[in-house]
């Protein structure tokens, strides 16, 4: 159906926007204008939309809106937990993902569920024909090819913050000014953007776009009077699949059971069995030495411009850790693409050098290139001017999204842009901005560290930057985030909203069938025929504390007990999930509940915290010592302070000796004593358990 409808669309585009260029645009004022059509500018506008403001998206092509600009893929560990909360909220990239995926796989299954990674190879054409479908078929949307100028400022309104108040945008080309109350800009890598490919550099943002125009970014530079730097990224060649050996690599198949990234989803377009591998292969000592020979031909690799540490280019990778093999993903770029995406050959010396580095590579010693690999140095505006709504601080109606604050990634750019066009959306219907924490979701996570830390490098997710992982899982992003987006933010539909209520009445409904049975061990054993459960229990089992063993799963549980279990079914994998962490997860909500009530604790004015015997990172103690908070309330109150840290340094200040001398009494003491036991640490079963968490 969706296929007939996009097929429907694609021959109205051409009219759709011949009417709206030749009789100059619908209306002279929206409510947002956002001004790009990348990853960030289609789910701010989408957002904005959702929310009920009158929305105009501003891109310098319509066919190359959603395109994926560097890698054909989706998600990840840390990325892909983004993508699941953005779905939570309504957005549009974790359905695109499930319409284009080509191979599906969950990263990480090693580990703990709490950081799985689903992870999705996509088809290129379908991934940007979704997405154009969704926004062209938007209420209270429109979309319009242009380039944006420069931001109409006028003096600020005098009873809100700022200096500045931005109204509008001034089209280029034109003599045309649009006004309006919010401006998103998701600039990407378009802001001051310029290709680099050996010695040659030429103005851009992407192989074949044009910059952005001058007048914005000296709009934010002097009249807006921002702190804005400049970072560097790149892209791999493209590779001709028929000119490639894959008998030479390993072959990487996708998952059997693909998971959806969308939770409205049960199920991906592609079927497994029609999914498309992915080939792993190594480089050589003659990788090294093409990059060394060549370093004196390569521009973009001789700037100080920062590139990303975690997806750095093959030249960056040599230069860094010299003599080492370094791992090439071949990807498919479609079902029925011929062209493969060399990940981890991202490069930007002269094509011809190009071509003999692949060729030292085993199945790509006979290899064409397609497209050759290129740099790009763009401008960014320093993230800490900005609030947690993603707006600008001193620029009343001015949110920024995506690359321009400094991150990388498509999940991080659609993240940000959603967030942005939600609290875009609600400033210019006069409601108050709304703010996401990171102890609630991932993008609370980035948006605080960008905001409260700022970035020296492109920034990217990874699920080690978020202290209460275990409660922010890929498995309950809809859980979290789903309410609070139809109930405040007005951003999720009722359908969704609905369906998330179904959802969690129904996990209630199976952990109270959980722990409606218990028996002893010996028992359990016989009914589930099994003999991981230690016989020297000597205490009652509930089916809840027998699900927490590795190799019990929530079937077997309905296969002994059909009239228990079976009508939970449904929620099998979400149960087991749910119970492997719900203790530690209530713990973590008891520490952040006791921070709470303990924001007047005064912290001693003599505490060394360079050398605290207390388990915070360099980071925080240098914030800490140089700041030296009165109380616990305003220690958490600084920028780059963490709730983990936070959780520290109460447990310390509350028991540990300060010279001799008692420590400070708290409002909790009389609890403590009554609740040690349960605010310990997590408590494993038998040895012979294995329990998914102890991996995290």
């Amino acid at each position: 159906m969706l296929a007939r409808r996009l097929h429907i669309r694609s021959r109205a585009w051409p009219l759709r926007h011949f009417c709206r260029a030749s009789s100059g645009l619908p209306q002279p004022r929206y409510d947002v204008i956002v001004v790009g059509g990348g990853h960030a500018g289609t789910e701010a506008a989408a957002a904005a939309a959702r929310v009920g403001a009158e929305t105009l998206l501003i891109t310098q092509k319509i066919h190359t809106i959603g395109a994926l600009s560097c890698n054909p893929s989706l998600g990840g560990v840390g990325k892909g937990q983004l993508v699941r909360e953005v779905d939570a909220l309504d957005g549009l990239m974790g359905r695109a993902g499930d319409w284009a995926g080509v191979h599906f796989s969950m990263l990480n299954r090693s580990k703990g569920p709490a950081v799985w990674g689903p992870r999705a190879q996509l088809d290129r054409p379908r991934y940007r024909e979704f997405i154009q479908s969704e926004l062209l078929s938007m209420p209270r949307l429109t979309v319009v090819e242009g380039s944006v100028e420069q931001l109409l400022v006028s003096e600020p309104d005098a009873d809100r913050p700022g200096t500045h108040r931005v109204t509008g945008v001034r089209m280029a080309g034109t003599s045309s000014n649009v006004h309006c109350s919010c401006v998103v800009l998701t600039t990407g890598t378009f802001l001051s953007g310029r290709l680099f490919m050996g010695q040659t550099t030429s103005p851009g943002g992407r192989m074949g776009d044009p910059p952005s125009g001058d007048g914005l970014s000296h709009t934010l530079r002097t009249v807006l009077g921002l702190s804005v730097g400049r970072l560097r990224t790149g892209t791999p060649p493209r590779i001709v699949k028929e000119t490639v050996d894959l008998t030479l690599a390993t072959v990487q198949e996708p998952d059997r059971q693909p998971t959806p990234f969308s939770y409205m989803n049960t199920e991906t377009q592609c079927p497994s069995e029609e999914q498309l591998p992915c080939y792993l292969t190594y480089t050589t000592p003659g990788v090294e030495r093409v990059v060394r020979e060549s370093l004196h031909l390569n521009c973009h690799i001789q700037e100080d411009t920062k590139g990303p540490r975690y997806c750095p280019s093959i030249e960056s990778r040599v230069l860094r850790f010299p003599g080492r093999r370094h791992q090439v993903w071949l990807e498919p770029e479609g079902l029925t693409s011929d062209l493969l995406y060399p990940q981890g050959l991202s490069m930007t010396m002269p094509p011809d050098l190009q071509l003999r580095l692949l060729r030292e590579i085993p199945a790509l010693e006979r290899v064409d290139i397609s497209t050759p690999g290129y740099g790009v140095q763009y401008d960014f505006v320093c993230p800490t001017q900005l609030s947690p709504s993603l707006q600008v601080k001193r620029a009343q109606g001015l949110f920024l999204a995506g690359q321009i604050n400094g991150t990388t990634g498509y999940e991080e750019a659609a993240a940000q842009g959603l967030w942005a066009g939600v609290n875009a959306g609600r400033a210019a219907l006069s409601l108050p901005p709304l703010s996401l924490s990171r102890t609630e979701s991932y993008i609370g996570v980035l948006i605080d560290d960008l905001v409260s830390r700022g970035v020296t490098e492109p920034y990217r997710m990874f699920t080690s930057r978020a202290e209460f992982r275990t409660s922010l899982r890929p498995d309950n992003a809809d859980l979290r985030l789903t309410p609070k987006g139809f109930e405040e933010a007005g951003c999720v539909s009722a359908k969704r909203y609905s369906e998330v209520r179904r959802v969690g009445l129904g996990l209630d409904a199976g952990l109270e069938a959980l722990q409606s049975i218990s028996m002893s061990a010996p028992r359990w054993r016989d009914a589930l025929n099994t003999t991981c459960i230690s016989e020297t229990k000597s205490t009652l089992l509930s089916a809840e504390d027998v699900l927490q063993y590795k190799y019990i799963t929530f079937k077997m549980l309905a296969t002994a007990f059909p009239e228990v279990f079976s009508p939970h079914l449904e929620f099998a994998q979400r149960l087991k999930i749910e119970v492997l962490y719900r203790s530690h997860c209530e713990k973590q909500r008891r520490e952040m509940e006791r921070i709470q009530e303990e924001e007047s604790l005064r912290l001693p004015p003599d505490l060394d915290y360079l050398s605290l015997n207390a388990s915070l990172s360099q980071e925080v103690r240098e914030i800490l010592h140089r700041v030296r908070p009165d109380t616990l309330g305003a220690a958490t109150r600084l920028p780059g302070m963490t709730p983990a840290a936070i959780v520290h340094l109460l447990y310390y200040v509350t028991k540990a000796p300060h010279r001799g001398s008692n420590p400070p009494r708290t409002s909790m003491e009389s609890k403590q004593s009554q609740s040690q036991e349960n605010t310990g640490n997590i408590h494993h079963k038998d040895s012979d358990t294995k329990l998914y968490s102890s991996n995290i």
